[in-house]
């Protein structure tokens, strides 16, 4: 019987499935089980830490815009995922593929305003195409295949 996996095993193996071979991010306490385990299993994907969460966003729209490939962002809950809004509206408004990851709290805090907790479902769904709040380890990976599907906001991406 094969261990379950976790939640950044999953993030992390489907990047790579993905092709990602950079993410842009600031690792903080909601999103930190994701970079422990890209650091434990040592998965080949380049991680460039930034000094801001908005920075993240805007580089991953860069990236995408330089290279047509999709770009990789992560930020932790609350603040830091709400710093990300601006990079995604810009990637949004111009049809550049970005794919951003936050953390959260615990689902049994979800809505109990717990610490870093913010509606970042809610404020983001202005600005993307799609957004997922995962509450079952199960949806993870479906839903980062989707994501990748189709990725840009407005039909083909317009370099």
């Amino acid at each position: 019987m094969s261990e379950r996996k976790t939640g950044g095993q999953i993030i992390w193996e489907s990047l790579m499935q993905e092709g990602v071979e950079v993410v842009f991010g600031l690792p903080g306490g909601a999103i930190l089980p994701a970079y422990d385990d890209l650091a434990k299993y040592e998965y080949p994907i380049h991680h460039v830490l930034v000094t801001h969460e908005q920075g993240a966003s805007h580089m991953a729209d860069g990236y995408a815009r330089a290279t047509r490939r999709v770009g990789v962002c992560m930020a932790t809950s609350g603040p830091g995922a709400t710093n990300l809004i601006t990079g995604l509206a810009t990637a949004n408004m111009d049809s550049v593929p970005i794919v951003a990851f936050t953390g959260q709290v615990p689902t049994s805090l979800l809505g109990r305003d717990g610490f870093q907790e913010a509606d970042v479902q809610g404020v983001s769904l202005p600005v993307t195409k799609h957004n997922y709040l995962i509450t079952d380890i199960e949806e993870l990976a479906p839903a980062i295949k989707e994501a990748f599907s189709s990725p840009t906001p407005a039909g083909p991406a317009r370099f």
